[in-house]
């Protein structure tokens, strides 16, 4: 699958910024990156700026259109929950997902392909 991630541009206006639907955006302060499948675009937000204990993923620009939410993180009792339309996507797909989700989450991108560095002890 491609690995079309876009790291947060650190406050700066983007494109789903502004209003979406009559609601306000989320404080860009919050929004962690986005990243692809190869057919949609996702962004990883977190539920505040400072030690967050979850974070959710949504279809950029569609806020409201929630695919997973992590919660747990300050306490280390991660629950995955998926959002209505997504349960049913092939178990492959929402294992991609969550990882890429969580790479997102905690670097604002995941590894190019050939730059990954593997330890082993």
């Amino acid at each position: 699958m491609p690995e079309n991630i876009l790291p947060h541009s650190g406050g700066k206006t983007n494109s789903h910024s502004a209003t979406t639907h009559g609601q306000a955006s989320p404080p860009a302060s919050i929004e962690r990156g986005s990243f692809s499948d190869g057919i949609r675009s996702f962004t990883v937000r977190t539920s505040c700026a400072e030690a967050p204990d979850s974070f959710q993923v949504h279809v950029t620009g569609r806020s409201s259109e929630v695919v997973l939410v992590i919660s747990g993180l300050g306490t280390n009792d991660l629950r995955a929950t998926w959002g209505p339309q997504w349960r049913t996507a092939s178990e492959g797909w929402r294992d991609w997902f969550e990882a890429t989700a969580f790479m997102v989450f905690y670097n604002g991108q995941r590894p190019h392909s050939g730059r990954e560095r593997v330890c082993n002890g």
